[in-house]
């Protein structure tokens, strides 16, 4: 598996249309997305899901009202320069966690082999809600789509094979080895996505499907989070051996000790050739409420394009702060601030609704 800052052929997002996931502040999502296709699009192609032709001819009205799209490009299925859209229908718009785990052909591997595939683990929408029936099988229809070998995990329980639930957003890699995830997520009882499967046997299946050969474990994840400890919006590889970790120094915030203690474990881990990990605090965001519910805010759910990072602010002092910390660590790309303070309510950020195709 490439890290996120290697070439991109393309990225993938699915235009939102579930209302129940922004409750009463659904209206400024799609021009929030807008904003992020304009930025994407000048980079690399964008591909967007959608459920049918009156979606995609909604989302073209965004896209050409907002100029992210010419006018010329208001009729569904026309030329739309960096822009296509796929007709695949979605339950929610978390493409990070539904859609595919894009995989590229090693440096050693036989020139036999394919240069792309894909990993498609199963979606149970994080062992917590009903309506996954939909997002279910994108990762399949992505692959069939675009014509690469797509393996869908399984693994062997009591004697019957189950395939492997694995979100996107609960992994994070440095293209060479090494993967960062959590406890929470993927060994803890509460939304439990593996019952029965081991700390061990997760190891071996990085290992088997992403060419992982080292596996970073931390704690927790953030207050307010939905999906119960996903890495993305924690703890992030920036460089092979650089990982930026979201920090909270109020001590009175709920999130002061679990993210304590994964700045801990990161500097005492190494990468997968036994070096250690130069570790980047990242500041933490004001907690941000609605409807007396804390929200997920963190400025660890960035997403890496060619040439660009987007950012989630919120309107915020250390907005300033993590940008700046960014655009140091990312000094060929562009780094570029999207407001999420409504986007948030979604309980994900930009991360959350990206997915990247590698270059070959």
């Amino acid at each position: 598996m490439p890290a996120e800052w290697e070439p991109h052929q393309a990225t993938w997002i699915a235009w939102p249309h579930n209302r129940s996931d922004w409750p009463g502040k659904f209206a400024p999502i799609p021009w929030v997305y807008a904003e992020i296709v304009r930025n994407l699009a000048r980079v690399e192609r964008v591909n967007i899901l959608v459920n049918s032709e009156t979606e995609e001819a909604k989302a073209r009205d965004v896209l050409i009202t907002a100029e992210v799209l010419p006018k010329s490009a208001e009729t569904p299925g026309s030329r739309s320069g960096n822009v296509k859209f796929w007709h695949i229908p979605t339950n929610r718009a978390w493409i990070r966690d539904s859609g595919p785990i894009f995989v590229r052909r090693g440096a050693r591997a036989s020139s036999d082999l394919p240069p792309l595939a894909a990993t498609a683990w199963r979606f149970n929408a994080w062992a917590k809600y009903n309506d996954w029936k939909r997002d279910a099988p994108v990762s399949s229809e992505l692959g069939r789509r675009l014509r690469v070998p797509t393996w869908q995990p399984e693994i062997e329980v009591d004697g019957e094979r189950r395939r492997v639930v694995l979100e996107g957003g609960s992994i994070d890699v440095n293209g060479r080895g090494t993967l960062l995830t959590t406890e929470e997520c993927l060994l803890g009882k509460v939304q439990q996505r593996n019952p029965g499967v081991s700390r061990e046997r997760l190891e071996q299946l990085f290992a088997d499907y992403l060419g992982v050969r080292k596996v970073i474990w931390l704690g927790r994840g953030i207050v307010g989070d939905d999906t119960h400890g996903h890495v993305d919006d924690i703890s992030r590889f920036v460089a092979p051996n650089v990982v930026v970790t979201a920090y909270e120094s109020d001590t009175s915030d709920a999130n002061h000790g679990p993210l304590r203690d994964n700045f801990l474990q990161l500097t005492r881990s190494t990468d997968q050739s036994g070096r250690p990990l130069r570790v980047v605090k990242l500041p933490m965001p004001a907690p941000v409420y609605f409807d007396s519910q804390r929200l997920p805010a963190s400025y660890a759910n960035f997403y890496i394009a060619n040439r660009l990072v987007l950012v989630p602010v919120f309107n915020d002092a250390n907005d300033r702060i993590a940008l700046n910390i960014l655009a140091e660590l990312f000094p060929g790309r562009t780094v570029v601030g999207i407001y999420c303070g409504d986007f948030i309510l979604g309980l994900g950020a930009l991360h959350c609704m990206t997915q990247q195709q590698p270059a070959i």
